[in-house]
């Protein structure tokens, strides 16, 4: 199985990351909690590396500061390889919903691109109430299982092999089937 024994590494480097983005703004606590509607205590919390970051909650934050979650999951990485072996992959699990995310692409500061690969425990639902940054385009490959996904108020149901291409201006929620995880790879531009 998958090696998630830096999940507190990785938990830390975001930590890390989040503070830095927020003072490099002047934000206040109570500033950043304001533009993201995520509590006060909870981002000193994330910031002190207390609590681990839910994915809805990075969603939020990359919101505020107008920045999608994989730029803010490449701030986190020292360096650009090219390659990047399965093993050392960033993988990211939410400990509320039990979402996997692993980075597969080598994280870059000066390259836009990026592919993700995505699990979504059966019967979870994920829901963004806005995009860290409006207008990127996606493509959603899915692998296994089914996703209901929701843009701009319109559902679709998505399979194997299904391909759904979109940019992000508002609102989206994803959920898994009922009877097995939604794996499906993301690919960003």
């Amino acid at each position: 199985m998958e090696n998630v024994s830096n999940d507190s590494d990785i938990d830390h480097q975001i930590a890390q990351r989040l503070k830095a983005l927020r003072n490099e703004q002047g934000w206040s606590l109570d500033e950043l909690a304001k533009r993201s509607q995520v509590s006060r205590a909870t981002l000193s919390r994330l910031e002190n590396t207390e609590v681990s970051a839910t994915a809805s909650v990075l969603g939020r934050l990359c919101a505020a500061y107008g920045i999608p979650m994989s730029r803010l999951m490449r701030m986190v990485e020292e360096q650009f390889e090219p390659v990047i072996r399965h093993d050392a992959q960033p993988l990211w699990v939410d400990a509320e919903t039990g979402f996997r995310r692993r980075s597969i692409s080598p994280p870059s500061q000066t390259l836009a691109g990026e592919v993700l690969e995505c699990e979504l425990p059966a019967g979870t639902r994920l829901a963004y109430d806005q995009p860290s940054r409006k207008g990127m385009e996606h493509h959603l490959l899915m692998i296994a299982g089914t996703l209901d996904f929701t843009i701009d108020g319109r559902e679709l149901r998505l399979g194997p092999g299904d391909c759904l291409r979109y940019q992000l201006f508002g609102a989206t929620t994803f959920e898994a089937g009922p009877d097995a995880s939604a794996r499906y790879f993301l690919f960003m531009v």
